[in-house]
Parts: C-alpha cells; structure tokens; sequence
C-alpha cells in the first residue's frame, strides 16, 4: 500500500493524505477545511476507486474560488496514480 501526502493550493485544508493499494483508497484524511465534511469524505471514500473518484470530485467549486478541497483532492489522487504508472528505479 503506498501512501501519498497532498498539500492543497488555494482551499481552507491544509493537508491530504489517503493510500492507495490495488487501485483503492484507504485512510482519506484531510486537515483543516471544514472538519465535519472533511471527514465524512473520508469515510465515504474508503475502498472506492481511485481514478473514479478523481473523476467525480474533479472540477467542483467552493465559493467561486475556482476549486475545493474535493477538487483538490481530485488532483491528489491523479498526481498519486500517475506516479504510481512510472516504472520503478533499477539498482
């Protein structure tokens, strides 16, 4: 199971983190933001897919700041599992 950090740009959390193994995401955590629904994310998210729920958060808005934290999140996800394509270094 990897485990990836995010640190948003332009939201009120300040930290993401979540695992990905198989595919799926595990232990969702979002620091700062709104605590209530930030968490209720994270338990939502647990074991769903991870390019799927890339696609669903992407591009949704707070406030007209021109992303979320759900947005960001998004983005977190597809940095996480475009660097999880990339071959491993030989030794």
């Amino acid at each position: 199971m990897a485990n990836y950090t995010y640190t948003p740009r332009g939201v009120c959390s300040r930290l993401m983190s979540f695992d990905i193994e198989a595919g799926k995401l595990h232990n969702v955590r979002i620091m700062g933001g709104c605590p209530g629904n930030l968490a209720a994310i994270g338990r939502l998210l647990e074991g769903a897919d991870a390019a799927k729920t890339a696609e669903i958060l992407r591009g949704n808005d707070c406030a007209g700041k021109g992303t979320s934290c759900a947005d960001q999140l998004a983005i977190a996800i597809t940095q996480a599992l475009e660097n999880e394509k990339k071959p491993a270094l030989q030794i």
